[in-house]
């Protein structure tokens, strides 16, 4: 039996995919969790092979919780369900841990073939984002600069576009001041940007975060 949790701020969307799964043999969703310090709690409670993970999550992001659970959960399989296309978000999340990628749009069986996959130890990779993945081989370097980001890097950049604040960030992932200055630096540099107004202007224009 396949243990799997579910993480979404929308109570529609987590009652799609309970419905999307609900008679898929050998899958049973252990429980639910409308944001990630919700699912956090829950994973300290219970144990799934699983977890369905939003990107776009109030508080702790997707991207706060992907970087948690593969510190703390190595076996645990995380396949990221995103209103996003695969072009904005897929290689990154591969590249920083996620199991699978998959947009909310995607048809029952492709979900439940997804969840069968990573749970078996296997990466999910969907028609799209393999075709990403191959070009990303044959054109490599020529992406967009966010593509290069550390999982880490991507956790500062959201959180600075979002408007936060370097002492706000440095509070919620529980690092020093002069770390997240260090980090935004970084990113300045990556990005070739000057500011947290262009930081935030990159972010809507590829389609990171909504205006």
């Amino acid at each position: 039996m396949i243990e799997l949790g579910i993480v979404d701020d929308h109570s529609i969307v987590r009652a799609g995919f309970r419905e999307m799964l609900s008679d898929a043999d050998g899958i049973r969703i252990a429980f639910e969790a409308a944001t990630g310090e919700e699912a956090l709690e829950r994973l300290r409670q219970q144990e799934v092979a699983v977890l369905l993970l939003d990107l776009s999550l109030p508080g702790q992001s997707g991207v706060d919780v992907l970087r948690y659970v593969r510190q703390r959960y190595p076996d645990l399989k995380v396949l990221v369900l995103s209103g996003y296309p695969e072009e904005r978000y897929a290689l990154t999340m591969i590249r920083n841990g996620a199991a699978g990628y998959l947009c909310k749009d995607c048809e029952r069986d492709e979900l439940v073939r997804a969840v069968r996959t990573v749970s078996a130890g296997r990466r999910y990779l969907s028609a799209r984002t393999a075709d990403l993945l191959a070009d990303g081989l044959l054109s490599e370097g020529s992406g967009p600069p966010h593509e290069s980001l550390s999982e880490r890097e991507m956790q500062v950049f959201l959180r600075l576009a979002r408007g936060e604040t370097v002492g706000d960030i440095a509070l919620s992932l529980h690092l020093s001041v002069k770390t997240v200055s260090t980090y935004r630096t970084r990113l300045l540099e990556k990005l070739n940007l000057a500011s947290n107004a262009e930081l935030a202007a990159y972010a809507i224009g590829h389609g990171l975060m909504q205006a």
